[in-house]
């Protein structure tokens, strides 16, 4: 009995030692597997490629490029506009522009933000067709489109540095732009069209409410002085875009509005304003005075592409001014497709 006692306690201690091992070996098989997972993880993570996103002057323009100079100039011309070609130019040739705004007053960020008229992929898209002077056109035509209505201004000379700088800079954001985000970062946002007249007493309570931070009560915009750059730019009044321009267009403004304002809050994906308050609020600031474009009733010489929610004549219909620059712009749309056979969205 005796001996079957110790031949047992043998045994069991045998099965111990025997699970012992097999705790041992399976916990470094484990910790092994666990290792290779966490570094396969940290792997995929090395290699995923990053979102892409449009070229920065900052970090992706090389000095080694045989242009490099131009392009920087191109940038430099778009964010320092009123100091290289506007009215705080020391050089009295070259005031092109006639008000103190920058080019990325309008199209943020030097260009390079959706929802806001980027240059991403534009330079691929000349020439083309444009109603407003019924030909096709070149990038050089459309920029002085910008000059004499955004700016208030006149012409660049094509052959000059100046006008080869802004179109090298546009090229070079264009270069390499894989096409689905060509399509995103082109013009503006959608908009859902309110089927009303839109409402200036609504518009300035939006005003109120998200504009004046930066923009000031009167629409003046914020800078340290007159001999100074905007920090926040005018809205209307003489230093302002003129009547030509087509951000004074409620529609193509409430499109910039939904999808930039207020400043630094929205985005082209995530609007802080409703479609109806960026309506109304395009509204209340081209309600008021502003320069007044040259010769702005030779605009469209086919009368019947001009948009309907350009606010000078003539037109190709009989609604009323009013109607053409507060809307609703529905019944104008429906009378040009039925009458013309032309679809219009703004």
């Amino acid at each position: 009995m005796k001996e079957f006692r110790t031949a047992f306690a043998r045994i069991r201690l045998l099965l111990l030692l025997c699970g012992l091992l097999l705790v041992v070996a399976f916990s470094g098989i484990l910790g092994a597997q666990l290792g290779w997972a966490d570094a396969w993880l940290s792997y995929e993570k090395a290699v995923e490629p990053e979102p892409w996103r449009p070229r920065d002057i900052a970090t992706d323009l090389s000095d080694q490029q045989a242009n490099a100079g131009l392009i920087r100039l191109g940038h430099d011309l778009i964010t320092r506009t009123p100091e290289l070609i506007g009215p705080l130019a020391e050089d009295v040739s070259k005031r092109f522009a006639g008000n103190n705004l920058t080019c990325q007053n309008c199209h943020l960020k030097a260009g390079t933000q959706a929802g806001a008229g980027s240059f991403v992929g534009v330079y691929n898209r000349f020439p083309q067709f444009r109603a407003r002077e019924n030909k096709e056109g070149s990038l050089f035509e459309r920029i002085d489109g910008c000059m004499e209505r955004s700016m208030n201004g006149i012409k660049l000379p094509a052959d000059s540095e100046e006008m080869k700088a802004m179109v090298a800079y546009m090229q070079w954001l264009s270069e390499e732009v894989p096409v689905e985000e060509e399509e995103k970062y082109k013009g503006f946002t959608t908009l859902e069209l309110p089927e009303i007249k839109a409402d200036l007493t609504i518009g300035e309570a939006v005003f109120k409410r998200y504009c004046v931070a930066c923009h000031g009560e009167n629409g003046q915009g914020i800078r340290a002085g007159e001999n100074t750059m905007y920090q926040y730019p005018p809205l209307w009044g003489s230093d302002s875009y003129n009547h030509g321009a087509g951000m004074h267009r409620v529609i193509t403004a409430a499109e910039f509005i939904k999808a930039n304002m207020p400043y630094l809050l929205a985005t082209y994906d995530k609007p802080v304003l409703t479609d109806e308050e960026a309506y109304h609020v395009a509204a209340y600031i081209n309600s008021f005075e502003r320069p007044q474009k040259h010769n702005a009733q030779a605009d469209f010489p086919d009368v019947k592409l001009k948009p309907v929610s350009t606010p000078y004549g003539p037109w190709a219909d009989t609604f009323p001014a009013e109607q053409h620059k507060y809307g609703p712009f529905q019944p104008i749309m429906r009378f040009y497709e039925q009458r013309y056979n032309i679809k219009k969205n703004k």
